[in-house]
């Protein structure tokens, strides 16, 4: 059975970075699966993290998510690096587990400028659990997105 094609969006605005460039050795290895991230402007203040595809929140934390598609894919949307440190302070919820989610719904808000003054990255991947590296299309680094344009497709289709 051929899986269908799931067209991932951006879950908040700023720069496309390739996951091999992901300053974390976890994701930058592709270790929990394949994806891009999104880096937000560097004056970005206050961000909304919406949805990256239609489905069931199966994880919700307030620096990480996970969507479950109808179709039994996971889609981890990480916000920032090692921001599990933070014990949920920069980040405000907007949805729980279990909740259902269409692409573009708020799930949580970021206050990206607090997450950069504690010294972290405010880089957020957005990754299709255990997939591998090679099924996302390569993309162009440091294209600008808004919440909600393509990010990519998995798999890619070749």
């Amino acid at each position: 059975m051929t899986q269908a094609a799931l067209q991932v969006a951006a879950p908040l605005p700023g720069t496309v970075v390739p996951m091999a460039d992901v300053p974390d050795p976890v994701f930058a290895a592709s270790l929990v699966g394949a994806g891009v991230a999104v880096e937000p402007a560097p004056d970005a203040g206050s961000v909304e993290v919406l949805a990256p595809v239609t489905g069931r929140l199966l994880k919700v934390h307030p620096h990480a998510f996970i969507v479950l598609t109808p179709a039994g894919q996971g889609v981890l949307v990480h916000v920032g690096l090692d921001t599990v440190k933070l014990a949920g302070a920069p980040f405000t919820l907007h949805a729980a587990e279990g909740d259902e989610v269409t692409v573009g719904d708020r799930v949580v808000t970021v206050d990206v400028a607090a997450v950069r003054a504690a010294g972290l990255s405010p880089v957020s991947p957005v990754v299709v659990m255990d997939a591998a590296a090679e099924t996302v299309p390569p993309v162009t680094a440091g294209r600008a997105v808004v919440a909600g344009d393509p990010l990519f497709t998995w798999p890619a289709e070749g």
